[in-house]
């Protein structure tokens, strides 16, 4: 389908409408993964170094809504500190819309980092109502994990030398966790769509032309056999294409 969200009634019409939209599947017995991205029109994932330069209000509110919804908000490390991540704060819009869906009232952030590199005094330990989880692996220093479980972080092994995602997302399902919102960086995605671990894709098309020699969206190993994904929904709004397919699964 394709429909045009901008202009509508009201605030609260937009909202209604997209939370129709972007409504995770009721009832789920394992992690569902949903990663959402932004892009050029020539396939830049970032300007001058950040997607701050590609995203727009329109695009800022969907991604709000997402980690709405979401249990948990997933991303790699170097993206989260390139951005700026702190703590998801509360607001009385998000708490609302959670209580409604029975979710807690604010999503914790899921950082992978094969070597535990998150600095002491990242907005995201500093900053944040609900602690970070760190889903990292045996190969990172047994100090810098026990530094960042003692600042209130909940410390994940989840592999060796390489963040297993497959176990990740077991231990995030085991704390109740199975909507996952990923927001990257390139690198996570590839290794999701490596494993055959991506449930959803929410891309938005941002109308512009950036060339230089910016990241594509997912950057990975590569498959022998590219995943097939279904377009579920088309939104438009002040020339962006916000996009949304699920996995084609036999």
């Amino acid at each position: 389908m394709v429909d045009e969200l901008w202009p509508l009634d009201g605030a609260r019409q937009v909202d209604d409408e997209l939370e129709r939209f972007y409504a995770f599947p009721e009832q789920l017995e394992r992690p569902w993964v949903r990663v959402n991205f932004v892009s050029s029109l020539d396939g830049a994932v970032t300007v001058k170094g950040s997607s701050r330069g590609l995203s727009a209000p329109v695009d800022q509110r969907v991604l709000g809504l997402i980690r709405d919804l979401s249990d948990v908000v997933l991303v790699g490390v170097g993206t989260a500190l390139i951005e700026g991540y702190r703590g998801i704060k509360r607001t009385e819009v998000r708490a609302e819309r959670r209580e409604r869906h029975g979710l807690s009232e604010i999503p914790p952030i899921a950082l992978v980092t094969a070597h535990a590199s998150v600095p002491l005094d990242s907005p995201l330990l500093t900053d944040t109502v609900v602690p970070p989880i760190v889903l990292t692996t045996e190969a990172a220093p047994a100090q810098r994990r026990a530094e960042l479980a003692d600042a209130g972080a909940d410390v994940v092994v989840t592999g060796d030398a390489e963040v297993d995602l497959r176990v990740a997302l077991d231990a995030l399902a085991e704390r109740g966790l199975r909507r996952i919102g990923c927001e990257g960086g390139p690198r996570l995605f590839g290794s999701l769509i490596d494993q055959d671990l991506v449930d959803e894709l929410c891309l938005t098309l941002s109308p512009v032309l950036a060339s230089g020699d910016a990241s594509r969206i997912a950057v990975g190993s590569g498959v022998e056999t590219p995943r097939s994904m279904r377009l579920d929904s088309v939104l438009h709004a002040e020339s962006l294409l916000l996009l949304r397919y699920a996995r084609m699964r036999g």
